[in-house]
């Protein structure tokens, strides 16, 4: 996978977390594209909804998860991933109540995984996924991180 060989601890990705990373992130991975499938044309997309967000994930991207980690309480947590320092572990159900349980649910249900295996998952594979995503301290554009889900 490139970019996210040592993001994992073990450097495992599943098929069903890069699933689910790319709901959160990107939001390609929920109208059944997948990373090794790219979409060979770009089609106008739709207005962004909070039903369909578009190409900014389940969450607004990268951005948005980060956003919703800090308005949970957990913004030193998502700021130790973003900055070069050491990153912070999260707990899960500390994710699970940021991210919310419809997007949660919506996630559990694409990628076949259970609802507390995939927050176990995403709770151990978010950290290092952002500080790979984020080298310099800085969150990328949106485009930068979709194109990480398709090299």
């Amino acid at each position: 996978m490139g970019l996210f060989d040592n993001a994992v601890p073990g450097g495992n990705i599943t098929k069903p977390l890069m699933i689910a990373l790319g709901a959160l992130l990107v939001g390609k991975m929920l109208s059944g594209r997948s990373a090794e499938q790219p979409d060979q044309t770009a089609p106008a997309a739709p207005a962004p909804t909070e039903a369909n967000p578009g190409d900014g994930g389940l969450l607004g991207g990268l951005g948005g998860l980060l956003d919703k980690l800090k308005n949970a309480g957990h913004g030193n947590v998502a700021d130790s991933w973003v900055g070069t320092g050491q990153n912070q572990s999260i707990n899960a159900n500390d994710l699970g109540n940021a991210i919310g349980p419809q997007v949660i649910r919506e996630i559990a249900q694409r990628t076949g995984l259970d609802e507390q295996e995939l927050l176990k998952q995403l709770s151990t594979a978010l950290p290092g996924i952002v500080d790979k995503l984020t080298p310099n301290g800085q969150v990328p554009q949106q485009h930068q991180v979709a194109s990480a889900f398709n090299s």
